[in-house]
């Protein structure tokens, strides 16, 4: 298939790039840059000029293509509401281009989308009632899928490598400003991880097994303690380790204070039988105990 890829030369969209190339696919790659686009250039990757912010231009880019792979995400968690629905956007924009055709939709959400109280999240919920603002892409997939677009969906956890780790590294930034690598109250509420190759791999294989209406969990570790993250990054920076209460929350973490006391706990049973994908990479802890922490990412 010739795939486009939004977020191409993100952390997650350049590590599907191999995957797809290496499955004899041919990957058509969204950048805004000249810098981007030499890096797709170089990973044997077509360039498309577009960007979230111009939606039209995602469009024309997913017009010229048998399947989409959406993973472009303006990151700046200050607007997170706006940015959440940038992306609500960008999907209705590609969907058009898309509508009446069998030609897959593959977008991107979060596993707290598949949360119901007192149990991991799964994929055959969808929260609609979430107070978190990234249902709007699965909101917009849905409208999308009843107007005749092919759309599934993967759901992310923390995402990490020894350079990244979705939540985490502002929580590393935030850490190196306060002193302290703090959790929020008993440090008991978990969050699912997976690493970012077993990420990458399961992008390839939904998009090759394209079964509209389905979502995905990239989840390779269920859950994993906020204090147990904590204790390893203070251990890597040489930072004491302490609890934050709830009514400090919010002046200790900034915005992550609507995230640190979370718990996120995510199944991706069903995931891993539907598409035999079974993680191999590091867990979440290996990962942050090989950090270079003197090197700011």
């Amino acid at each position: 298939m010739r795939i486009f890829l939004t977020g191409a030369t993100g952390f997650i969209g350049s590590k599907i790039i191999p995957e797809l190339l290496a499955a004899g696919h041919t990957v058509l790659g969204v950048t805004r840059s000249d810098d981007g686009a030499r890096a797709l250039e170089a990973a044997g990757v077509d360039v498309h000029r577009g960007s979230l912010e111009e939606p039209n231009t995602l469009r024309d880019g997913a017009a010229k293509a048998d399947a989409v792979i959406h993973t472009a995400f303006d990151h700046n968690f200050a607007n997170f509401a706006a940015n959440c629905e940038k992306d609500r956007q960008a999907i209705k924009a590609m969907g058009s281009a898309l509508r009446g055709s069998n030609r897959p939709l593959l977008i991107t959400s979060g596993t707290g989308m598949g949360s119901v109280p007192g149990k991991p999240a799964t994929e055959d919920v969808f929260n609609t009632e979430h107070p978190n603002p990234r249902k709007a892409s699965e909101l917009e997939g849905a409208e999308q899928l009843d107007a005749g677009v092919a759309v599934s969906v993967v759901r992310l956890p923390q995402v990490h490598d020894t350079f990244r780790q979705g939540l985490i590294s502002p929580l590393i930034a935030v850490a190196r400003e306060k002193g302290v690598s703090a959790y929020f109250g008993d440090g008991q509420n978990r969050w699912p991880a997976a690493h970012v190759l077993d990420v990458a791999r399961l992008y390839r294989l939904a998009i090759e097994h394209c079964k509209p209406g389905t979502r995905y969990h990239a989840v390779a570790e269920q859950g994993i303690s906020a204090r147990d993250i904590a204790e390893v990054l203070g251990k890597g920076m040489g930072l004491p380790v302490k609890s934050i209460a709830a009514s400090e929350a919010a002046e200790h973490f900034g915005w992550l204070g609507a995230f640190v006391g979370l718990d996120m706990l995510a199944s991706s049973d069903w995931t891993q039988k539907a598409l035999g994908w079974h993680p191999t990479g590091p867990t979440l802890l290996e990962d942050l105990s090989r950090m270079n922490y003197s090197v700011q990412h």
